[in-house]
Formats: C-alpha cells, structure tokens, sequence
C-alpha cells in the first residue's frame, strides 16, 4: 500500500517523531544519571503509568474526532492523504480550529507519564507541546489563510484555539460520534 502525501505534511510527521523519541531517549539518560531513586522507584511508576495511559487515550480521540470530520468534509477530488481543500468550520471545528494538533501538544506528556519520567514530565514535555503550539501558531495558521483566505481569517476571529465551554470539551474527548452541523 502507497500512501501519497505532501512533503510538508511528512516532514512535520517526522519532526514530530523525532522529538518524542529524542526528548524520551534524553529524558530517560538524564533520569537514570541524574534522578536514578524517583526513575527507579516503581511506587511512582505506578502513580504516572495510569495517567499516561489515560492521557494518551484522551489525545487519540481528539485526533480521531478532528480526522473524522475533515475525512467527511474537507476533501473534495483526489488529494494526497492528510490534504485539505475544503475550509470545515462544522462537528468539533466550531470549538477549536486545529482539534488534531491540539492533541498532539497532549501527547508528549502522554509518553512522559507513561514512561514515568521525571524530566520528560517535567521539563521535555512542556517545551515540546510550546513548540507544536508555536508551528500551529506560524505554520498551520499561515497555510491556512494561504489556502482559504479572509474565510479563513474570519473563521479563526470566530474560533478559538482551544475549546472554551465543557460541551466543545466533549466532543473533543467524547467517545460518542461527533455531531453533525
């Protein structure tokens, strides 16, 4: 199976890549050298591997939830996978402009949790959800108005980046199919 995408779109995926398997290789040298008794220590394990483990699920669904309703609304002819041609302003796309990305910044602290971490918790997984959070802000934000223009720009005054009301939450990372609109 081939699967035909932009250079663009596999190249944020291997950035991606890389700084979850280089911020967790990292994190765990400087954890046994430096933080060996907390990494070592299986009652914090225990208290972290749930957390990961639920944190990862959440972010999954909120990927799925913003996959979902641009697979049914945001391509029209024969695109590369993971294109878009079609602005979706419906489903989760009325609470927040960029659901999949927004999952993304979750999932460095995800694996950090899940692998129990201490430097991955708290200091690699921050700096890697700022830095997905600053490539939405220039490059998502840039290509977007680039492709739909003041559609776009009007959207984004009417959308936040982040969800803001405990129904947008929901859909975000519900497990319920999204609803239509």
């Amino acid at each position: 199976m081939r699967l035909s995408t932009t250079p663009s779109v596999v190249l944020r995926i291997l950035i991606w890549l890389l700084l979850l398997v280089g911020g967790a290789v990292f994190s765990i040298r400087n954890d046994l050298q430096h933080f060996p008794e907390l990494f070592g220590r299986l009652s914090f394990h225990l208290f972290s591997l749930p957390l990961g483990l639920v944190l990862l699920c959440l972010a999954f669904r909120a990927a799925a939830a913003g996959g979902r309703e641009l697979a049914r609304r945001g391509r029209e002819g024969d695109l590369p996978r993971l294109e878009t041609n079609r602005l979706v302003t419906s489903g989760i796309y009325r609470c927040t402009r960029h659901p999949m990305l927004f999952s993304l910044m979750l999932l460095p602290l995800g694996v950090a949790l899940l692998l129990g971490s201490p430097t991955f918790i708290f200091f690699v997984a921050p700096a890697e959800a700022l830095f997905i959070l600053l490539m939405i802000l220039t490059l998502e934000e840039r290509e977007a108005i680039g492709k739909f223009g003041d559609a776009y720009r009007e959207y984004r005054r009417q959308t936040p980046l982040i969800p803001r009301s405990l129904r947008c939450w929901r859909m975000l990372f519900g497990k319920a199919e999204r609803s239509e609109g």
